[in-house]
């Protein structure tokens, strides 16, 4: 606000001396109607002033309501709109899947200057969505860089769809709704009828922080912990942070007795594939899917999902057999 007073207060000096030097400089003084003009002016001025963003300042109030769903602002400049699947009810081996665990869609977007933003993300969609987003997507200018599984013999069965896109912030989120039409995904704040999950949780949460040498958090009933790589990760020459869905993911849902279902995705190079492939078996962890999300990122980069159900001790360290093959930061 300091800054904006100064701005205005400069700009009403400039103008009054223009005006004083233009019309009054014949009477030594600017006449009445002169200086109404001339204050006319400087109103008009510092109204503007006050009602224009700030430069540099993102308006994320204006892309959540043009989305249908509030964000939050995170690191490195980035607005992150969760997308909850909350409307399904997915069940695997047994275990009602909640949101959080694997079926959690977001968006994430990021400003790269006054004009231009881009926006990733990962859509949870049932398999008649799929096409009908699809379209929507492609005829608004959205990019689709992969469409895939993340689970087996899950009832109903879904898919991920990937996007990308560059360009206006309010345009993108305009163009995303209309996809996310397409499909029953909740937008509404208030929708699906979730009331928020404790932040206690049924599971030894320091065995699994002890394991995997970093704290997690918990999320709808899910113990969620992100770690990620070492390297810079970009997609198109620019910077992928962890929060656009560059970092490895591994979730736990308690099944109760000191037992829990895990899921996620392990970001990997070419070279550690198969390593942490044969770990995760090895510890009788479930490969479930191997895949890009990216289409031009570097290092090139693979995603392997996984899924079990045992002793959370158990799970936590085959989980950690399967780190010790990759380059992660160290927690």
């Amino acid at each position: 606000m300091c800054n904006l007073y100064n701005i205005t207060t400069n700009q009403e000096a400039i103008v009054r001396d223009k005006a004083y030097k233009r019309e009054g400089s014949r009477l030594g003084q600017p006449n009445g109607d002169q200086e109404m003009q001339s204050n006319l002016v400087v109103s008009a001025v510092l109204a503007f002033a006050l009602i224009a963003p700030a430069h540099g300042e993102t308006d994320w109030a204006a892309v959540g309501q043009t989305l249908g769903k509030a964000g939050t602002q995170g690191p490195g400049g980035v607005y992150r709109v969760g997308l909850p699947r909350s409307d399904l009810k997915v069940s695997l081996d047994g275990v009602e899947i909640k949101p959080a665990l694997a079926l959690g869609g977001w968006l994430t977007f990021k400003s790269m200057n006054d004009k231009d933003a881009v926006v990733m993300g990962d859509l949870v969609l049932t398999q008649p969505e799929v096409n009908p987003v699809m379209l929507k997507l492609l005829e608004n200018g959205i990019e689709v860089t992969a469409l895939h599984n993340h689970l087996l013999r899950s009832e109903p069965a879904t898919m991920y769809m990937h996007v990308l896109g560059h360009g206006d912030l309010v345009k993108l989120a305009s163009s995303l709704r209309a996809a996310l039409q397409e499909s029953k995904t909740p937008l509404s704040d208030t929708s699906g009828g979730a009331t928020p999950a404790p932040s206690a949780i049924d599971l030894d949460t320091t065995v699994i922080d002890d394991a995997l040498a970093h704290k997690g958090k918990v999320n709808g009933g899910v113990y969620q912990v992100s770690i990620p790589r070492a390297e810079t990760i970009k997609d198109g020459g620019m910077d992928v942070p962890e929060a656009m869905g560059s970092a490895i993911a591994i979730n736990f849902q308690p099944t109760g007795n000191g037992k829990a279902a895990i899921t996620g995705d392990f970001v990997l190079i070419a070279s550690e594939v198969n390593p942490v492939l044969r770990a995760l078996r090895e510890n009788g962890i479930e490969v479930t899917a191997v895949h890009n999300h990216m289409l031009d990122d570097e290092p090139r980069l693979f995603f392997m999902h996984f899924w079990a159900t045992n002793d959370v001790d158990k799970l936590a360290h085959g989980l950690r057999k399967a780190l010790d093959k990759i380059n992660v930061s160290k927690g």
